[in-house]
């Protein structure tokens, strides 16, 4: 099997609860002034102002800013240093003492300790870009105002199966963060079988490895499944073996294994599934036979009965990276999940074929006795139909729970959720569906990353999931400084360098010279979320400047209205 091994990781940190400030009096932002100092990048001849030059003439080369007296995490784990760090165009072109250096510059931003940190890289997203031909989702402003300059998008098996045209019309439009994405399985299934819930046929499997080439050679990082979905549920772990030693055949950078993303089959919360433990062996098995690189998307365990047992899913892992396998997670950290009311109330078995047969299913008296039973055991898993809120546009239903819908239309529930999915199927959270606990103990796994899991919110969509909104300064407030469980360096690499590294992005993640400049700068002291459930439309606070591909997306806590980003095809 050609699996990639796991590459050795840097040594633990102490945990640290806060980075102390460079000037603890003078933390507010400075009002940006340009000016011409006396510096030079390292391996380039000195610049000076008028009245300072050296003896010898020297060549001018410009930098485009400077931050100086910068608190840097540089995305490694590694503790805090003080330096001044420099871009011109769009990478980084210094790091260091500006003072013991000569470099011309044109914009010089005093951070006077204010936190720098690498742009950081949202391991599982959503960014819906198009809705009935208008675009609002491109400027990205959930994400990037919690410090996201690259999101990763074609996740849980559905994705655009032609990504040549989709980064075409973002690089026409532009965007405001960075994209990186994979070819869906669940997609590729639905264009060549709909939904039917059977094993595809010789000269269906051909089509489908296909169209998984064609997305890997148009710049995938990888194939996703999405098995706890129709139509991936209806998949055999034989049939994405299959596709996956397709996307095998396109190494990233010539040489590093490509990446399998799943939402694997049974979190703890699947009706009638396989199970939690067999769930994660079966994803580490499709990997490994692939020959790619696993990765869980919203790794946790879901279910008030497994409140408390992340370290059992854990432990899994480590078996799998202890034998040599490169396996890894992301994670959110809040407790209620988003999904649709189909995903959570109707079984698989009923929704095969499409909508069109799965209402015509609804309408047959003795079908509709079973899902009488079934939808309410389905519902039992997720903590009953009052766990269950709505987040659709909607105003009938728009942050009601399944109960009071159910009670408004004098139906009982079951009945209420096929009349409802006879009309569509909303979006809905599943409040409580996760244990802090478990969510806390897996943060501080070494292999673990940060997502938000977030989709841009859909205009008029008044409740939404707070955690496109807010997540990675949720996760530094709760797990950093309210709790300790990490220390900021481990949570600052956890969402920029561990993440480059896992998508063998040589040239981001890291506060370094000659990488491109992706970079938060951040006042630790505003840095918090302030999105709600119950008032979710509330930006996250504290990032007071970020860079997208050295042009500022934030500047003065502002954002600037640049579409910086782009696609980033597989190198």
């Amino acid at each position: 099997m050609n699996v990639e091994r796991v590459e050795s990781m840097p040594p633990a940190t102490p945990l640290r609860r806060r980075i102390p400030p460079l000037r603890p009096a003078a933390r507010r932002r400075t009002p940006v002034r340009p000016v011409v100092t006396c510096l030079a990048l390292a391996g380039t001849t000195l610049a000076c102002a008028p009245g300072d030059a050296p003896e010898a003439e020297a060549e001018v080369l410009p930098t485009s800013v400077l931050f100086t007296g910068a608190t840097v995490l540089d995305g490694s784990g590694e503790p805090s240093f003080v330096a001044d760090v420099a871009v011109e165009g769009d990478r980084i072109a210094f790091v260091g003492d500006a003072s013991a250096a000569a470099v011309a510059l044109r914009d010089t931003i005093p951070l006077d300790g204010l936190l720098l940190t690498p742009g950081f890289i949202d391991m599982h997203s959503h960014i819906t870009v198009i809705t009935l031909g208008e675009a609002y989702g491109l400027p990205a402003t959930e994400f990037l105002t919690q410090g996201i300059t690259t999101g990763v998008i074609g996740v849980d098996g559905a994705s655009s199966t032609d990504l040549a045209a989709l980064y075409a019309d973002l690089e026409g439009s532009g965007v405001g963060k960075n994209l990186i994405s994979y070819i869906g399985h669940g997609s590729v299934r639905e264009a060549v079988m709909g939904m039917d819930g059977r094993a595809p046929t010789a000269a269906e499997l051909d089509e489908m490895k296909a169209l998984v080439r064609r997305g890997m050679e148009d710049g995938a990082f990888g194939l996703s499944t999405g098995l706890f979905y129709t139509p991936g549920y209806y998949a055999e772990a034989d049939e994405v073996i299959e596709l996956g030693r397709v996307a095998a055949e396109y190494p990233i950078g010539g040489e590093h294994a490509p990446i399998y993303d799943t939402h694997d089959r049974d979190l703890g919360a699947a009706y009638q599934g396989i199970g939690y433990h067999d769930s994660i062996r079966e994803a580490i098995h499709i990997g490994a036979e692939s020959g790619l690189r696993t990765i869980f998307s919203h790794f946790n365990a879901q279910g008030a009965a497994l409140y408390g047992r992340a370290s059992e899913g854990a432990a899994i892992i480590d078996s799998a990276r202890a034998e040599g396998l490169e396996v890894a997670g992301a994670q959110h950290i809040y407790t209620s999940t988003m999904s649709s009311l189909r995903a959570y109330t109707i079984p698989r078995w009923a929704q095969a074929g499409g909508p069109e047969q799965m209402v015509r299913r609804f309408q047959h008296p003795d079908t509709a006795r079973v899902l009488d039973v079934q939808t309410m055991e389905m519902l039992e898993i997720r903590g009953g139909p009052e766990k269950i809120v709505f987040a659709d546009a909607r105003p009938e239903y728009n942050g009601k729970t399944l109960a009071d819908v159910a009670a408004e239309r004098g139906l009982p529930v079951p009945e209420a959720v096929r009349e409802i999915m006879s009309e569509s199927n909303p979006w809905v959270m599943n409040r409580d569906l996760y244990d802090v606990e478990n969510t806390r103990y897996l943060a501080t796994m070494p292999w673990m990353m940060t997502c938000t899991d977030g989709a841009t919110p859909a205009p008029g969509a008044e409740i939404v999931h707070p955690r496109v909104y807010g997540n990675f300064p949720k996760k530094i407030r709760d797990f950093v400084d309210r709790d300790g469980a990490i220390g900021l360096p481990f949570a600052i690499r956890s969402m920029s360098g561990l993440a480059a590294d896992f998508l063998r992005l040589d040239d981001r993640g890291y506060i370094r010279e000659g990488l491109v400049a992706d970079i938060a700068v951040i006042d630790l002291d505003r840095f918090t979320d302030r999105a709600t459930y119950d008032d979710p439309h509330q930006l996250s606070e504290g990032v007071v400047h970020v860079l997208v591909n050295g042009r500022f997306a934030i500047r003065d806590d502002e954002v600037t209205g640049e579409l910086a980003g782009r696609p980033l095809r597989r190198p």
